[in-house]
């Protein structure tokens, strides 16, 4: 299990992060999520004595990193994708680490195969694009079969075969009772692998929360409906109890003709059912959800430390209401 408590680290004038404090339960993927600059590295960093906090502690099973007997066993860590010396090969890179760590010459060869890299493991490091470079560290984190996992932005470069691949690694570790704390800024991604979240935003926690609990909140469905006639949709809808409708934008690939309506509050079959009685015609209808991703960006909008222009507007607030339909894709 790793705890992070009450956690203060300033640099200079500038607090990277103030009282930080949550928990990476054993047999969960913990999401640690952030804008960049939000203080995710200096946590991680903390926690594994590469730096020394202010004030606060961070524990390892019980224990600071620097007083872990085997600290390969105890925690594999990627914080750096390219931390492996240029000239050495991969091979020749993860022996020593196993040398210097107690750890059989066997273990090399599984970590190999078990990251894929067995193809270009006498390459240099130098040599290597980020997701094989990726691959390397992680492997290089799997050497001590650890009971702890943290991984900080370990998708960034890789290819979906890649980014599937991570995702099943962290969830087969937590499967295994072992703490897996996932560090990224892609909500929608870490929604896919995670089991609990810790929201951080300048150095302080903003929300922490079960992934279900977090679906649960943001997760609104709404019908969208595109027919000739809205005003029939508004007829025929307006006698159900608790239902929302809007005349909303039309879409690009909405039929030519139409106009949109997006129904809220109410669920899909009595829509279906009312609009079927009074024989309403329609072109479109289809549920959609609240991406998950919008509601993350408009939890952590006030926390982002560099705000973009475009031209000489403001840029987008990410709260807007885009959404994903559940019918033609994945609902993130």
């Amino acid at each position: 299990m790793i705890e992070i408590e009450g956690l203060v680290k300033s640099f200079g004038a500038k607090k990277a992060v103030d009282q930080v404090s949550f928990k990476a339960l054993n047999g969960r993927v913990t999401g640690f999520l952030g804008p960049n600059g939000a203080g995710k590295s200096t946590t991680m960093k903390a926690l594994l004595g590469l730096i020394r906090p202010d004030s606060g502690e961070a524990l390892i099973d019980g224990r600071p990193f620097g007083r872990l007997s085997s600290p390969m066993r105890s925690v594999g860590a990627v914080l750096d994708a390219r931390s492996a010396h240029k000239g050495m090969s991969a091979y020749t890179h993860l022996r020593a680490l196993a040398l210097t760590n107690g750890i059989p010459k066997s273990r090399v060869d599984e970590v190999i195969d078990l990251t894929g890299i067995a193809s270009v493991k006498k390459r240099r490091a130098g040599t290597f694009s980020l997701g094989m470079s990726q691959r390397l560290s992680i492997a290089a984190a799997l050497l001590g079969d650890p009971h702890n996992l943290v991984l900080d932005e370990p998708i960034n470069g890789l290819d979906p075969e890649g980014v599937k691949w991570v995702r099943d690694l962290c969830r087969y570790y937590a499967a295994q009772g072992r703490a897996v704390l996932l560090s990224s800024h892609l909500m929608s991604e870490v929604a896919l692998t995670a089991d609990d979240l810790v929201i951080i935003g300048q150095g302080r926690i903003l929300r922490q929360v079960s992934v279900a609990r977090f679906v649960d909140e943001h997760s609104t469905h709404g019908i969208r409906i595109v027919a000739p006639d809205p005003r029939q949709v508004h007829a025929a809808l307006a006698v159900l109890r608790g239902a929302r409708i809007q005349d909303v934008p039309r879409e690009q690939d909405d039929p030519a003709g139409g106009y949109a309506v997006l129904v809220s509050g109410v669920p899909l079959e009595p829509v279906a059912q009312l609009l079927a009685h009074n024989q309403v015609v329609v072109y479109r209808f289809t549920q959609e959800r609240t991406s998950l991703e919008d509601a993350y960006m408009e939890l952590t909008h006030a926390s982002v430390e560099y705000h973009s222009r475009i031209g000489n507007e403001d840029a987008v607030d990410n709260k807007a209401a885009s959404t994903r339909n559940a019918g033609q894709g994945e609902t993130r």
